[in-house]
Formats: structure tokens, sequence, C-alpha cells
């Protein structure tokens, strides 16, 4: 259940239910199924994802019965976290994460509500459970280093690991190569700080380098260079230096260039020497732009947000935080303005907008290269998208 503030969680709202993006090591509706025991059947957002279309995930909920359990998904449970069968209520950090509906509801009435507390809950027990919350869409990054710690032994005591052959191990935390990953000789994983864990299907190439807490998704590939604090999601390319980032998954960062304290969605391609700034020269705070107005992150650290199905063109240069809306096709040797709006096109302001069958017919030709298939559902989502986008001024 997106409340009203998952909701303003752009660039990646407008293509995505908050429960569908990656929070450490896994994805948050991942983590619900974990702790709750059982698969979500549906999600309740706004009306321009009730075509969302992605593999694994549930569809918009029409109607949601009695008894279901309605989470926030901005509660990010610990991988460790269970739901007792007599739970009606669930609470994180002393705030109210889910409910058990006592009467059934429709998705349009439940997508009206602004509080869980606001709802009736069967009867039951309320129980805390461990975990953490997103309140703003950046603490998604500012938090990655510790939910890595905590994910990683997590998720690691379930697979069939074994340490690295041929590789050169700095630090005491251990290493996890799940079997069906490939490790080349000579690569340096450095786990002094966190652990690191290889999915299956992932490939590292030699003389890389892997600095703890970190994951590498299921046939995902390191290409070169420097991995550091990072989790990266499933088949996604990765080279040059990369330190503190997220890859929602299918994401393309296969050339040199720093990115740093950033999160990109899924299907984004950056080109090469695409670089972020995560760093003011004052070495102040960095602010972001957001719906409701620009906002102090309290961060010193922080680089771009990047939207689903983002491009970049060779030598882009992002600003120290900045947003790029879902879709947008950039590109050109100038530093970019701190926020490009959704479908985007051109080099600067005032950018054009992506013409939207144009736009269709790139993503089912970048999709089928990971043998994926844009549906008509899918379709019809990011028709939504573009026409919901949101202006830089907004």
């Amino acid at each position: 259940w997106d409340e009203g503030r998952a909701r303003r969680f752009e660039p990646f709202s407008l293509t995505r239910p908050a429960g569908e993006l990656r929070a450490g090591a896994e994805i948050v509706r991942r983590r619900w199924e974990r702790a709750a025991g059982t698969d979500a059947t549906g999600f309740v957002a706004g009306e321009h994802l009730e075509s969302f279309e992605e593999a694994g995930a549930p569809p918009w909920a029409a109607s949601v019965p009695a008894g279901a359990l309605l989470v926030n998904s901005r509660v990010v449970p610990a991988l460790d976290a269970r739901v007792p069968e007599d739970a009606s209520r669930l609470t994180c950090a002393g705030r109210l994460a889910a409910v058990r509906l006592a009467w059934p509801a429709t998705g349009e009435q439940l997508a009206a509500v602004e509080r869980l507390e606001d709802l009736p809950a069967a009867d039951g027990a309320e129980v805390p459970l461990a975990g953490r919350w997103i309140d703003e869409v950046w603490e998604l990054v500012a938090t990655l280093e510790a939910q890595l710690a905590e994910d990683v032994p997590a998720l690691a005591a379930e697979l069939l690991v074994a340490p690295p052959e041929g590789a050169i191990v700095i630090g005491e935390h251990p290493v996890h190569v799940e079997a069906g990953a490939r490790v080349e000789p000579m690569v340096c994983f450095d786990v002094t700080a966190g652990p690191v864990l290889v999915r299956s299907g992932a490939t590292i190439a030699a003389f890389s380098r892997v600095v703890g807490p970190a994951v590498l998704g299921e046939r995902s590939a390191v290409l070169g260079g420097s991995v550091a604090v990072s989790s990266i999601g499933e088949r996604c390319k990765v080279s040059g230096e990369v330190s503190h980032i997220v890859m929602l998954g299918h994401a393309n960062k296969a050339h040199d260039g720093f990115v740093g304290y950033s999160y990109l969605g899924r299907w984004v391609n950056l080109g090469a020497s695409t670089v972020t700034s995560n760093l003011k020269n004052t070495y102040g705070p960095v602010s972001v732009w957001t719906p409701a107005g620009l906002r102090n992150t309290g961060m010193q650290f922080l680089g771009t947000l990047f939207g689903d199905h983002v491009k970049t063109g060779i030598a882009t240069v992002c600003n120290t935080g900045s947003v790029m809306g879902a879709g947008a096709n950039v590109y050109g040797g100038a530093m970019l303005p701190k926020v490009v709006p959704p479908f985007a096109w051109g080099d600067g302001e005032p950018f054009e907008t992506y013409d939207l069958e144009r736009f269709l017919q790139v993503a089912e030709r970048v999709m089928r290269r990971r043998e994926v298939e844009l549906g008509e559902r899918g379709r019809m989502q990011l028709a939504a998208a573009h026409r919901a986008r949101w202006s830089a001024g907004a």
C-alpha cells in the first residue's frame, strides 16, 4: 500500500509502486512476502500504475478481501522478521506498519486512505516487527550500508555458498559465492567493513575490486574497476568506479566513469564516461528536488536518482543531488540541471518531450536484449506514466 508519502518517491513512483523498489539486498515486496510466509496478491497505488506489469510482481488490486494483510510499502522488514498468524496489527519502530483488514475494500477505497490507523483491523494481537522505515526516497541510499550489513549474512545463511577460489581477500568478514557464480582469478575482495555475497549466475572479471558490504545479483557482471558498498540487482553490468549505489535490476553501467551514492531504476543505461557528483564543493548538506519542492536531505554525499528507462549519452555529467525522471534520454558533455523531467529528450534545457511511440519502440528493443517482452499491459502503464509526467518546475 503506497500512502501519500510513498507516492511522492520520485523519480520512481511515476513508473512503479514503492514495494517494487530495492532496499538493501532485496525488493521491499519480497521482504514482506518472506515475513508473511506467502506471496503478495496485489498492490494499492496511484491510478497511473493500474497496468503495472513486471516479472514476479503482483497486479494492481481492484479489491482486497477481509483478513488480508495491508502493509505500508515504506517499511523495510528485516530479512529474518516473521509475521505471527494471530497478528492483526504490526508495528515497526513504534509506528503502525500493517493491519489485517476487518472488512473487504476496493483498491480505490484504500488508495484514498491517508493512514493505516484509519482502517478497521481484524481481531488479534499487536506485534512489533523488526525493520526500518524509509521516510524519504533518498534514505534508500542513506541506509544502504547498514541495510546490506544486515542482509548479506541473512541471505547467505539460506544459500549454498563457498569462499572464492583464486581471489585476494582482505579483511575478516566472509565472501559468500553462491553455487553457479563465477569469480575469475585475481579478483580482490575487501571485506574489512562488511561481507560480500555473489549470487548464482553472476560473474566478476579478473582484476576487479569489490568492497563490502555488497551484493552482486543473479546473472549480473562486474567487468572491471571497483564496486564498493553496493546492491546490484539481477541482469546488470557494472564497470568503472561505483560506490554506495543501488541498481534495481536490468541496468547497464558497463563503461568507465564514477557513479556514487546513487540509485538506478530498471532499464537504465549509462553511456561511457557518464559521471555523477556526490559531494558539494562546500562539503555541505545536499538538497534534492521533490514534488513538494526543494528539500535538504541532511546528507553530505548524494549523487543521482535515475528513474526507470533513463538513458545517458557518452560523457554525461550529473550534478550533486540530481533527479532524472523516468524515460529521460539525455546527452551532451555539459553538466545537466539538478532535475530532468520524465521523458525529456536533449542536451539541456529546454528539453523536448520524448515521443511516446519512439520511446516504446526503444524500450521494447532494450528489454528484448534481456529476454523480457514488453507486453500490452506494460505499454499501457508506460503510456499512462507519459501522460502523468511531471515538469521540472512542478
